[in-house]
């Protein structure tokens, strides 16, 4: 079948975005990794520049009317997936002026990178005020979604992340959790204070922690051709499908986050290189969500990273790098790598108090958006939470606190409900392999991970956007989303 004319005049500009957007990737990695402080100041012009230019490319009059016209078109199953993505992303961006593009990607490029120093010297008060216009412009700009799409302001951007689902949606999933984390993490905690095991005592060097990211990377099937690690202040996984770059940070004296973060972040980096590479330049051919995405690097470090099929593949690589110890046995390392310890940090926490850590920034960050709190107002709230969910006390601690991450700085709310969304899919993933594959746990401590990578890249990396998400569900496991799948893995690894 041939492309009609309008459809491939859109196909051509998608391409052309596509290009720029590539563009625009490695320059972000690079003011993340390797940027000199100096050059902040005219990266985030030049980023905002491509910014605003991108948006005139999506919002000129001609594709609305190709869009229009591809409509009456003759298209086969991909072609019309393709023309669904492409129209929201038209409509997306024909809610949003050119001038409040600009201005939210030169906020949150000042934000983030004056919290790179603010963090560390635990300045809340400096912080705010970057942090609340970065706030006021994605208010500004979830109006503008809302008054068109209905529902919240917070639904608005929540919708950019993960289409389909409602911030009422998320809620239910999350008063759900909520009604049983608590007694399953006591639960576990007092099975494992009847364990023994073995801390590993460091320093751990960092070029050795480096080689060993490097080796799970391989074990995981990482391309290095098309890809890299480096270090950033905050993990991340960025680049572009046909050159993945993918981030950690070292402390020397442990190295199992190091480790498991770069474990996470290759199945993000996977999820990217193995999405269809004939329809990259295209919405199709993007990956379908971030809850979709964030269930990728959970598979890896949760799923995969948290069970002791794993670790006994793992473990030969510790002792190669930091030598033959007990503490490094396979048994040992499971252990480590599933101790529950309520604590600080979300990026180190443990599977079982993760959830909570994620619960906590969605009630913040949807009250702010939606307006019933102002910037000023998330120390207190976030101190209330982390004491009412996990014990832990954060007063004064903004560091370790409400100033941990880099998604508020750079503007990315409504991300978080997309990590626990995540976790569950991955846990209705790996159910749906056992049921087709009972062998599977054995072939992955024999060193066989193919039928893992298998199972994800045809019924997911395969698929890019072409199915909207509870369809891709459906289509992998034969369900939609249903949660009693991670209820049913946390109660069988922390319980069992």
């Amino acid at each position: 079948m041939a492309d009609s004319k309008a459809y491939q005049s859109l196909t051509q500009t998608f391409q052309r975005l596509h290009r720029f957007n590539h563009l625009a990737s490695i320059a972000h990695w690079d003011s993340e990794t390797m940027m000199p402080a100096k050059g902040h100041a005219a990266r985030a012009d030049a980023l905002a520049e491509i910014s605003v230019y991108t948006h005139q490319l999506i919002t000129s009059p001609e594709l609305k009317r190709w869009l229009d016209e591809a409509e009456q078109d003759d298209l086969n199953e991909a072609q019309r997936a393709n023309l669904r993505e492409m129209r929201r992303e038209w409509s997306k961006e024909n809610l949003l002026p050119a001038e409040l593009v600009q201005a939210k990607s030169l906020a949150a490029a000042h934000c983030e990178h004056a919290w790179r120093s603010q963090r560390p010297a635990n300045d809340w008060q400096g912080f705010l005020p970057n942090l609340k216009e970065v706030v006021r412009l994605a208010r500004e700009e979830a109006s503008h979604l809302a008054a068109a799409q209905g529902g919240s302001r917070y639904d608005a951007l929540l919708g950019q992340y993960e289409p389909g689902m409602g911030s009422g949606d998320i809620a239910r999933l999350f008063d759900d959790v909520k009604s049983w984390l608590p007694d399953l993490i006591s639960r576990a905690m007092d099975k494992q204070s009847r364990e023994t095991v073995l801390q590993p005592q460091g320093p751990f060097p960092i070029e050795t922690q480096r080689l060993l990211g490097l080796d799970a990377m391989r074990l995981l099937g990482f391309d290095f051709d098309g890809g890299r690690l480096d270090i950033s202040a905050h993990p991340f996984c960025g680049g572009v499908p046909e050159d993945v770059r993918i981030t950690t940070r070292y402390n020397e004296q442990e190295f199992v986050s190091s480790l498991m973060g770069v474990v996470h972040e290759t199945g993000h980096a996977r999820y990217e290189q193995g999405l269809p590479r004939d329809l990259l330049s295209q919405p199709v051919g993007r990956a379908r969500s971030m809850g979709i995405h964030e269930s990728q690097s959970l598979s890896f470090e949760m799923q995969l990273g948290g069970s002791r099929a794993f670790a006994g593949l793992l473990s030969p690589l510790v002792r190669r790098h930091f030598g033959e110890l007990p503490a490094f046995e396979a048994d040992n390392l499971v252990k480590l790598f599933t101790r529950v310890k309520p604590d600080f940090i979300r990026v180190d926490a443990d599977e079982l108090t993760y959830p909570a850590h994620v619960i906590l920034r969605f009630e913040i960050e949807r009250a702010l958006i939606d307006g019933e709190i102002e910037a000023e107002d998330i120390p207190s709230l976030w101190d209330e939470k982390m004491m009412a969910y996990l014990g832990v006390d954060t007063r004064g601690n903004y560091r370790n606190g409400c100033m941990q991450d880099s998604h508020w700085a750079i503007s990315l709310l409504g991300y978080f409900p997309c990590y626990s969304l995540g976790a569950m899919y991955a846990a209705q993933y790996f159910a749906a392999m056992r049921r087709q594959n009972p062998q599977l746990d054995a072939q992955i401590a024999a060193g066989a991970l193919s039928p893992v990578f298998s199972w994800l890249g045809d019924k997911i990396w395969s698929q890019g956007s072409r199915w909207q998400t509870d369809e891709l569900v459906t289509r992998a496991t034969g369900e939609t989303l249903n949660p009693a799948y991670y209820r049913a893995h946390l109660e069988a690894r922390y319980l069992g």
